[in-house]
């Protein structure tokens, strides 16, 4: 009798999908909660380079800024952040001069959020060679990103980018009250 049991419960099909689709659901399913993640993580840091490029460019544009000016640039690039929360969000601007001794100095600095201004007259290195006098703009963002899935991805991913621009409509962009 029990031979028969098992015989006959090994020969039915029914409710096989059902175990098929109970199987595969969990690994479809964090396939798909992943490919989500990953792209609102890319997104993210695509916003954050922008954010960099934006403000960088809104500054070389210009001969003089002041410290409103650049309080409204980084309104600008926090609205850029939409819809992201821009709480994780640091901007800094700096001018950089190349100076005598070689190496690009601080001529003036100004951050938002987490980016604090670089001292005046620090040295900074750059990727790229300035001749004596020479000024350019460095833009920089940082960004703190927080996944909606916090089971997936724990830990806080930043993205930092920096980009350098040369002033268009003058050697170097001056910034009063900086």
């Amino acid at each position: 009798m029990t031979i028969r049991l098992l015989a006959r419960f090994g020969a039915d099909r029914r409710g096989g999908a059902a175990l098929e689709f109970a199987l595969i659901a969990p690994v479809m399913v964090t396939l798909y909660f992943g490919a989500v993640e990953f792209s609102q993580a890319f997104l993210a840091q695509r916003k954050a380079d922008h954010v960099a490029s934006a403000v960088g460019d809104l500054v070389a544009r210009a001969r003089t800024v002041s410290t409103g000016d650049l309080s409204d640039y980084f309104t600008i690039g926090s609205q850029i952040m939409a819809p992201f929360p821009s709480g994780g969000l640091g901007i800094r601007v700096t001018s950089l001069t190349e100076g005598a001794s070689g190496a690009p100095t601080v001529s003036w600095s100004r951050g938002y959020g987490s980016l604090a201004a670089r001292p005046a007259g620090a040295s900074v290195t750059i990727p790229l060679a300035l001749d004596p006098g020479q000024s350019v703009i460095m833009a920089e963002s940082s960004y703190q990103y927080s996944s909606v899935l916090h089971q997936f991805v724990p830990q806080l991913l930043t993205f930092n980018r920096s980009y350098y621009l040369r002033p268009r409509v003058a050697d170097s962009v001056n910034c009063n009250g900086c």
